[in-house]
């Protein structure tokens, strides 16, 4: 399954994933939200900055999957900053994302910039930061 997955274009998170200084993003929510359930190792994510621009700029592989049960606001700040080394979180992404409820921590691999591929978001009404889209090709524009 191909994902299209926004990142944060302040903290320059593209090119530390092509550098590969960052090797893991993250997803969390007070509830289970996308992609909690919906990604798993062989996927392919596409990122895009969060920025408007629409293209996605680079792609890479899924290696694993963490998918957390319930957890209190300390315990999550405490897994999220177990794995900091890998996510290279700023304070303000730390502040995001530490402290939900439910946490997905995606390991990825095969990193590789690509020629920006214009997405067609018009099939997706609830934008949020994680498009699981089956197969690029079919919103691309």
């Amino acid at each position: 399954m191909d994902h299209v997955v926004y990142i944060d274009v302040k903290s320059k998170e593209i090119e530390k994933l092509i550098d590969g200084t960052k090797t893991m993003i993250i997803r969390g929510a007070s509830g289970r939200k996308l992609p909690h359930g919906r990604v798993f190792a062989d996927d392919v994510l596409y990122f895009i900055h969060n920025n408007a621009e629409g293209n996605a700029l680079a792609k890479c592989k899924v290696s694993s999957v963490i998918n957390t049960n319930k957890m209190m606001s300390d315990e999550s700040i405490a897994f999220v900053s177990s794995y900091q080394d890998k996510l290279l979180l700023t304070d303000k992404q730390f502040k995001r994302w530490a402290g939900k409820r439910y946490i997905v921590l995606i390991e990825i691999c095969n990193v590789e910039a690509i020629t920006p591929i214009a997405i067609d978001k018009s099939n997706y009404g609830n934008m949020d930061d994680w498009l699981p889209v089956g197969d690029i090709n079919t919103v691309r524009k």
